[in-house]
């Protein structure tokens, strides 16, 4: 029950880039997001990845690959809204 509870907490924790995602779009600009904290971010991340896999931990996979997706969309869309409206 404890791993069941924490597997899906694991996969819901990085859901909560949605709303940034979602504020940025809206306002078509993200100067308030630095360009290097997303990046740096996802690069960890992607670093922290490889040891994931390799672990025999369902809840470190999972919590690795709705990390790595979550942050990647948020750099694509902070990188996509930089210049701020067109």
């Amino acid at each position: 029950m404890i791993k069941t509870i924490g597997f899906w907490a694991a996969i819901m924790l990085p859901l909560w880039d949605i709303p940034l995602i979602i504020q940025v779009i809206k306002r078509k600009s993200s100067q308030d997001i630095s360009i290097i904290w997303s990046a740096g971010i996802w690069a960890t991340a992607v670093l922290m990845a490889p040891a994931a896999f390799i672990s025999h931990n369902p809840i470190a996979i999972g919590f690795n690959i709705a990390n790595v997706t979550m942050l990647s969309a948020v750099l694509v869309v902070v990188v996509k809204y930089r210049k701020g409206p067109a």
